[in-house]
């Protein structure tokens, strides 16, 4: 019998792929979304064709509005980069950063991975590609856990512990469309765009755009979305 295992699924390549891998290692899949008041909407609807087509057991989208505070050109009225080469995004935390958003995410999974019985969390940061997020880097996981195991009832009485998978947290995002191949995922479903038009087609030429693209050029593969440049 599968075991239960909770997936943060933001609808983007990242997150599609990491859901592929827990399916591919025998997990239940319980998959949580979170509207946290992203300039769009694309990415969420992404997230529900991503579950549908892996055939999560049960997929959930939590509302929490992280736009109140602002500080992220995901968030507030902040130009969101674009046309910056890599070295330019290798440059400190860019102002796409989400203050504490993987932190939320994280709590949200936890609270869902107890009510489902699930001792095993699954979540798509990348330390090796560029992000220049200080919540995707490999302490953050490992500190988050340790505080997991230690709030919750599971660990404390002794019946689980909690384990954050990062399974893409090594691979450069060519590697990880590589993967995601091999598994099947159709990315045709993601949506990566930082900034799409109001069709929801992607810029071509933000941060997370310029990362995909590149991402499968290094895959040697066609990246089956639509890009207005």
């Amino acid at each position: 019998m599968s075991k239960p295992a909770v997936v943060l699924l933001s609808g983007g390549l990242d997150s599609a792929t990491t859901a592929a891998i827990a399916r591919s290692d025998d997990y239940a899949l319980h998959a949580i979304s979170v509207d946290y008041g992203q300039r769009h909407r694309f990415e969420l609807d992404a997230a529900a064709r991503v579950a549908r087509s892996l055939e999560v057991q049960q997929h959930i989208f939590q509302r929490i509005d992280l736009s109140i505070f602002g500080g992220s050109a995901l968030t507030a009225d902040i130009e969101v980069p674009k046309n910056r080469d890599i070295e330019e995004m290798d440059q400190g935390i860019p102002v796409t950063y989400v203050p504490a958003r993987n932190t939320i995410f994280l709590a949200l999974s936890l609270a869902f991975a107890e009510v489902v019985g699930a001792g095993d969390i699954f979540i798509g940061v990348n330390a090796v590609d560029y992000s220049g997020y200080p919540d995707c880097r490999r302490e953050f996981i490992k500190a988050f856990e340790q505080m997991a195991n230690l709030a919750t009832k599971a660990a404390v009485q002794g019946t689980s512990r909690c384990t954050i998978h990062t399974p893409l947290i090594d691979l450069s995002k060519g590697e990880i469309i590589c993967r995601g191949t091999e598994l099947g995922v159709d990315y045709s479903l993601t949506h990566s765009c930082y900034d799409p038009d109001a069709r929801g087609i992607s810029c071509g030429i933000c941060d997370a755009c310029v990362l995909r693209l590149r991402g499968f050029s290094e895959a040697r593969l066609t990246d089956p979305l639509r890009y207005q440049t």
